[in-house]
């Protein structure tokens, strides 16, 4: 069975639900529409009965996600009509955490920005050699005041997190391995097998245990939950300050941005 939509597919298969952001021409960077239809999808995928896990990845062979869509920042002032700036990212973080199945990061390339912070709040991710890693955001004039921050510390540690978001680099999959936010590395041609492999080894468990120890994972981390949502609020503000919009203006302009001269 499958849903239509726009900028995402929708597909129940036999051991998993798929869900895919399809904008592989902007490196599945995501903007408003995007994020509304994820986070229908997952909710439609948390009461999809007929199997325990959703494999969550990205159109093409370069990209997992990398973030918000620049250009459309750049284009519009905000990222669309909802709220301040229009993307109700926390909205989407929450729809991933509660969904009750297993949601499982497929990342096959880049993992960037808003995408680094989808494959941490993923449940498990499993990444091709080929795929890459990191933060963006004090770049772009942007930051994740919440999952992306918060919650990647405790499976980085707090040095090891504030080194990816002070320094903003990228890391091979082999490093984030190692590092802890990957479950597990395969040859590029391998993913989708073993992608499928781990779905269906989920797929013959009891649904209600999974996601009562789900419940149970989450609510450790709870507070995190409304830092987010706290975090997010400010950092609407942000985005409208002159200093956030050179990050983007910067960005789309291939040039390094002048934040000091608006403080």
């Amino acid at each position: 069975m499958s849903t239509q939509f726009k900028d995402i597919l929708y597909e129940v298969g036999a051991n998993a639900v798929f869900i895919t952001i399809n904008r592989p021409e902007v490196f599945n960077a995501f903007r408003t529409q995007t994020v509304e239809e994820l986070i229908q999808a997952f909710r439609m995928a948390d009461e999809e009965k007929s199997v325990n896990a959703v494999i969550f990845g990205g159109a093409g062979d370069k990209a997992f996600c990398t973030g918000g869509d620049q250009k459309v920042h750049s284009e519009d002032g905000l990222y669309g009509p909802r709220g301040m700036v229009g993307l109700p990212i926390e909205e989407l973080q929450s729809a991933i955490c509660d969904c009750r199945k297993v949601v499982l990061a497929r990342v096959q390339g880049f993992a960037i920005g808003g995408g680094n912070v989808f494959a941490t709040i993923c449940d498990l991710t499993i990444a091709s050699e080929k795929a890459q890693f990191g933060q963006v955001g004090p770049k772009v004039g942007s930051v994740d005041p919440g999952f992306g921050t918060a919650y990647l510390a405790r499976i980085f540690g707090e040095k090891k997190e504030r080194e990816v978001w002070f320094l903003c680099r990228r890391y091979k999959a082999q490093e984030a391995l190692e590092m802890g936010l990957v479950n597990k590395v395969v040859p590029h041609e391998e993913l989708d097998v073993e992608c499928e492999a781990w779905a269906a080894e989920i797929n013959q468990l009891s649904p209600t245990a999974i996601a009562i120890a789900k419940r149970s994972f989450n609510a450790d981390s709870e507070n995190i939950r409304g830092i987010s949502f706290m975090g997010v609020a400010a950092v609407k503000g942000y985005y409208q300050s002159d200093e956030s919009k050179e990050g983007v203006r910067a960005f789309n302009e291939k040039r390094k941005p002048e934040f000091k001269k608006y403080l």
